[in-house]
């Protein structure tokens, strides 16, 4: 089993500011990336939350917030997963669909 292979993009980004998710994505793992994070978020799983604007960079823009700046990225095949402040979590697809979920 191997976890997918993170990218921190922010110079103050740690591996421990992602706490359990990097351990919830295998890439010898057929399921989805949205799929694995719902399995392993005890929680209540991954629930997407409506709102949020992809901006061309991966910013997210949540109406009357700031874009949010992604902190870190992986893939697993074809799905981008990024970090972002608060524990916010996108699933991005090739084709630039996403959804966007809270894991704290």
């Amino acid at each position: 089993m191997s976890q997918v292979e993170w990218k921190l993009l922010h110079p103050r980004m740690t591996m421990e500011h992602l706490g359990f998710i990097p351990a919830w994505l295998r890439d010898d793992n057929p399921k989805s990336a949205k799929q694995q994070l719902h399995e392993g978020y005890p929680f209540g799983g991954f629930q997407p939350f409506q709102g949020f604007r992809l901006l061309e960079n991966n910013a997210l823009v949540y109406p009357g917030d700031p874009p949010q700046q992604p902190l870190a990225e992986a893939s697993l095949r074809d799905e981008l997963i990024v970090f972002y402040p608060s524990s916010w979590v996108a699933v991005i697809q090739k084709d630039r669909s996403f959804e966007v979920a809270r894991f704290d």
